[in-house]
């Protein structure tokens, strides 16, 4: 028998390029979209150096457009739902996040359930689960939470993620559609890149290793690393769990001043712009007024986010990389690739 394809939309991405690497390596065939064939190169050069790109190919799809997602779910035996725009900074207009993550999921649900598909993944985020609450929270976060998206403070891609989410169990729930569904909700994605495509996730270790900032704003945030992201999704895809799940992928969570000072400590010398200390909170502000990942940054100033994925580790069977390894990582690949 052939091995089986899993479609990965949006495989130029950081982690759908972890995804597909590992799973080639467990035995699949990965038929990737890209809005544009012209990246496909790129991808299939960065893929071949970790895996058989001989079991790699691609298709021409676009989040807001039909064309091209019936013939993307020939043949599939599962979906990981990757795609959907992030940065760090608020964009101008919230639309540029959540039409495509709201109106892309749908799109790409309705053309897997058309093709009968028998499995699907689509990949959330803890975001989807922390913002929205009180700020004096210091009970753990579980994969019961949700996000308030309506809430002062909660920007737009917070609310992309979970609007997404909400819509596509809001259609499993009416429709029916004749596949497994569940999530995988990572944390901010650490670990290496392997290549100079890296995207928003590693803006900010990037920023570090630059000097960007003189110090590190008071943010905790659940972390976790890429590679873990990418097995999370493939023991998803394989799991024997019920429809609907929700699985919490993340190792801890961590003060951004704990990422400077595990990167200071691996890297030495290399790492010497990289913040000692932490931000004063009137500090980070008055860089809001000019900067807009600070501005982003302001709601969140000193919450103490916690986590409790105990129920995702029990289910799929997973260890999760520490932080004191993926910050490192990630620096490492980001000044091997001539990024900082």
């Amino acid at each position: 028998m052939p091995d089986p394809v899993v479609l990965v939309t949006g495989v130029s991405g950081f982690i759908a390029k972890h995804c597909a690497v590992d799973l080639i390596n467990a035995g699949y065939r990965v038929r990737g979209t890209v809005r544009s064939l012209d990246k496909a190169g790129q991808v299939r050069e960065t893929i071949g150096r970790h895996a058989d790109a001989g079991k790699l190919e691609f298709c021409a799809t676009d989040l807001l457009s039909d064309a091209g997602w019936r013939e993307a779910m020939q043949g599939v035996a599962g979906v990981l739902h990757l795609a959907s725009p992030f940065t760090l900074e608020e964009p101008r207009r919230p639309d540029d996040h959540i039409r495509p993550a709201v109106e892309g999921t749908l799109r790409v649900m309705k053309a897997a359930a058309a093709g009968g598909v028998p499995r699907f993944v689509q990949t959330s985020s803890t975001v989807a689960i922390v913002y929205g609450h009180p700020h004096a929270r210091t009970a753990p976060f579980t994969e019961e939470d949700w996000t308030n998206p309506d809430a002062p403070g909660v920007g737009s891609y917070a609310r992309s993620k979970t609007l997404a989410e909400r819509a596509a169990r809001d259609f499993v729930a009416a429709a029916r559609p004749p596949f497994h569904y569940a999530t995988v909700n990572p944390g901010f994605v650490l670990g290496p890149a392997l290549d100079a495509d890296v995207g928003a996730s590693a803006g900010l270790i990037r920023a570090f290793l630059r000097g960007k900032y003189p110090g590190a704003p008071r943010l905790r945030m659940p972390v976790v690393d890429v590679r873990d992201v990418a097995a999370a999704h493939r023991l998803v895809l394989q799991t024997g769990e019920p429809s609907g799940g929700r699985y919490l992928a993340a190792s801890e969570s961590a003060w951004m001043i704990d990422f400077a000072r595990t990167i200071r400590g691996r890297l030495g010398a290399r790492a010497w712009l990289v913040p000692r200390l932490e931000l004063p909170d009137l500090m980070v502000r008055l860089v809001a007024l000019v900067d807009g990942a600070a501005r982003a940054a302001v709601p969140e100033l000193g919450r103490d986010v916690r986590i409790d994925n105990s129920r995702t580790r029990k289910a799929l069977g997973m260890d999760f990389i520490p932080m004191s390894e993926s910050a490192p990582a990630m620096a490492e690949s980001l000044i091997r690739l001539g990024l900082a």
